[in-house]
């Protein structure tokens, strides 16, 4: 270990639509929503990988869950429309476009859901395929100081999005990912059936829909655990020059039990230069804590290793069990 930086922060036939004719589309689907023409330069036409730019057919800005399922009914009623759900666009390889297809913007069905309950006296949240993870816990903490228990490093994507992948975090090691921390969906079919699936109720679409990248279906509706929200948060970067130590403190963390270790383990590696996006400029937490690397043996190789780990306090914490517990 060379370095450790803390921070506390507080029904219509679809063989009829024609390809070149967006108000005859709209009518033909009696959407809610709008629908857009399709552009190779538009939001519809790329994603975030960058290694693809095609030309759907037209870009749906659904208004619910209905909307999205004529779209996908209609499409599977034809021999060469095809359609891919849209979430924040940080998906690869294409998979947020649809060539000549339909591209749904589930960003616009972020409103549809938000909803909390509470089963068998836990906590859960009834939110949108559609909604941003960082809405979703923001919202969670300034109405019911609760927060999801798992959740991905970057906040700007879609809950359908992760869940279609699966969702790593931090939490990972103690609560499983994402996919772990739900228990019931609502999915819009490849033939344009709406579904509520859970671990006992249609699982096995249950089961596919998460992690399965959306081709099983479109997830519009989640429900997700929650967890009290801590009041405080340590957060600590240690850098490091050597792979295998590590790593193995990385393996100690992550298995000790609960109340023994940090409630957030995980690690990253960087450049060892400059380089303002992938270098030491990247490592500190804020303005107030410079990486130096003077620290940085002239032994080390071109990269170094990081472990971002974080401990969460309550206000009835005593002081002192703040300023000491690491």
């Amino acid at each position: 270990m060379i370095a450790c930086l803390e921070r506390i922060v507080q029904d219509t036939d679809a063989d009829s639509i024609p390809d070149d004719d967006v108000s005859t589309l709209s009518e033909s689907l009696d959407l809610q929503g709008t629908i857009e023409s399709g552009g190779i330069t538009g939001v519809a036409g790329k994603d975030f990988g960058g290694l693809y730019s095609v030309k759907p057919l037209a870009l749906i800005k659904p208004f619910g869950t209905e909307d999205i399922a004529r779209v996908v009914n209609a499409a599977s009623r034809t021999s060469h429309l095809t359609v891919a759900a849209r979430g924040n666009g940080h998906s690869i390889n294409g998979q947020a476009m649809a060539d000549g297809g339909f591209v749904i913007d589930m960003r616009s069905t972020e409103e549809n859901h938000f909803k909390p309950l509470t089963i068998d006296g836990s906590h859960y949240i009834d939110v949108s395929g559609g909604a941003l993870w960082e809405d979703v816990l923001k919202r969670c903490v300034s109405m019911f100081r609760l927060a999801p228990r798992s959740w991905t490093d970057y906040l700007s994507l879609t809950v359908g999005g992760t869940l279609s992948n699966a969702g790593v975090s931090g939490q990972a090691f103690r609560f499983g990912p994402q996919t772990s921390n739900v228990t019931e969906l609502e999915v819009v079919t490849g033939k344009g059936e709406i579904t509520v699936c859970s671990e006992t109720q249609n699982s096995e679409l249950f089961f596919g829909a998460l992690g399965g990248l959306g081709q099983l279906g479109i997830i519009t509706r989640a429900r997700v655990k929650l967890q009290p929200a801590p009041d405080m948060v340590s957060w600590i970067r240690v850098v490091y020059t050597e792979f295998e130590e590590f790593t193995r403190d990385a393996e100690f963390l992550v298995t000790q039990e609960e109340g023994e270790s940090f409630d957030y383990v995980e690690g990253f590696v960087f450049s060892n230069s400059d380089d303002p996006i992938n270098g030491w400029p990247s490592i500190p937490l804020d303005p107030d804590h410079e990486f130096n690397p003077a620290y940085i043996p002239q032994t080390a190789g071109s990269v170094l290793y990081c472990l971002e780990v974080a401990l969460h306090y309550r206000n009835s914490d005593h002081p002192s069990t703040v300023d000491t517990v690491n």
